[in-house]
């Protein structure tokens, strides 16, 4: 079934499925020793830079808890906007794998801002507070928003000025640089981001995501933690083939590009008929809107999609890389049925 349920749910590009079945040739040595993996870290580095220290991983939980468990020690916490992932969507993994405390702070976008962290500057150096460490960021947010370049610098500004670092989940990297029309690089380096989960699987990925360091000491012990968190592929050529068709001839690009393009087709759509209440932006490939709860009921009978508020009879509908017109148009038609 054709859903608009999440990302995650659609199915693997072509090209990154020939990389999979073009790797997978004869013997070659494990753990990453092998030369899909070197080609596929050159790359990342050519677009990050020579500093930039690449661990390849399973999973976004997994990537979000090396990240928090190289940053931080068991006295320290990592602050996170109340909807973000690491807080709600992923079991408590980051705590219970860095031993650390994480504080949800609410925000009406998902997006934290130095007004929200500087509460908790009040912590610092008071022993009987767990300190704070890092600032946990997901690009773009969950609520569908994307930071600015400003936005991104104004926090890891003040957290830096704290000696705190700033972590980006960017598991929809790839959605946020194409709405923002920049590279992977301008909007997490050149913005003082110091440790980066970056994402394929949500763009056209069959699995496999990289924790990215940007500060030498971040980098020290990470191959250590990757393999006692059970990080560690052994057969890593078949992760690291996906990242180089990823990453080569813009794919990540133009299949973001898209899946951001079909996100504003289906909001006009939405609007054209019926003046429905959009409770945020779409900046990129997800919608989060208010329908009548006969609605919601009629429209899951034939159209996957996640209810984010109940009590507001608030959805999320999320675009991909493979949503096709047709998808949105089937979509529309039962919309308009109720009408």
């Amino acid at each position: 079934m054709r859903s608009f349920a999440s990302d995650n749910n659609s199915g693997v590009h072509p090209s990154v499925m020939q990389a999979i079945v073009d790797a997978n040739k004869d013997h070659c040595i494990g753990y990453g020793d092998d030369m899909w993996t070197e080609k596929a870290l050159q790359k990342l580095k050519h677009l990050f830079g020579d500093m930039a220290e690449v661990f390849f991983v399973f999973n976004g939980t997994g990537a979000n808890a090396l990240a928090l468990q190289a940053a931080m020690s068991t006295y320290h916490c990592v602050l996170a906007a109340s909807t973000a992932h690491i807080a709600v969507d992923e079991c408590g993994a980051p705590e219970f794998m860095s031993g650390s405390s994480l504080k949800a702070i609410p925000t009406p976008d998902g997006k934290l801002k130095p007004d929200h962290i500087n509460p908790w500057i009040s912590y610092l150096g008071v022993e009987h507070h767990s300190q704070p460490k890092v600032v946990y960021i997901s690009q773009c947010t969950e609520m569908g928003t994307v930071y600015s370049i400003d936005e991104i610098k104004a926090l890891t500004d003040f957290a830096h000025s704290h000696q705190m670092y700033v972590h980006m989940d960017g598991a929809r990297l790839a959605n946020a640089a194409a709405a923002l029309g920049k590279s992977f690089k301008e909007i997490s380096l050149d913005c003082g981001i110091d440790i980066l989960s970056f994402g394929g699987t949500k763009n056209g990925m069959m699995m496999g995501e990289a924790v990215i360091t940007f500060r030498k000491e971040l980098a020290e012990h990470m191959k250590y933690i990757r393999k006692q968190s059970a990080q560690l592929c052994s057969k890593m050529r078949y992760l690291s083939a996906q990242f180089i068709a990823y990453l080569e001839n813009d794919l990540w690009l133009h299949n973001a590009q898209h899946a951001n393009r079909m996100a504003q087709y289906l909001r006009e759509e939405m609007l054209a008929v019926h003046p429905f209440i959009f409770t945020q932006a779409t900046d990129a490939n997800i919608l989060l809107v208010k329908l009548p709860k006969h609605f919601i009921e009629q429209l899951l009978r034939k159209h996957f999609f996640y209810i984010w508020n109940e009590s507001q009879g608030e959805i999320r509908l999320v675009t991909s890389w493979d949503t096709t017109e047709d998808d949105i148009k089937a979509f529309i038609e039962e919309l308009r049925k109720l009408i």
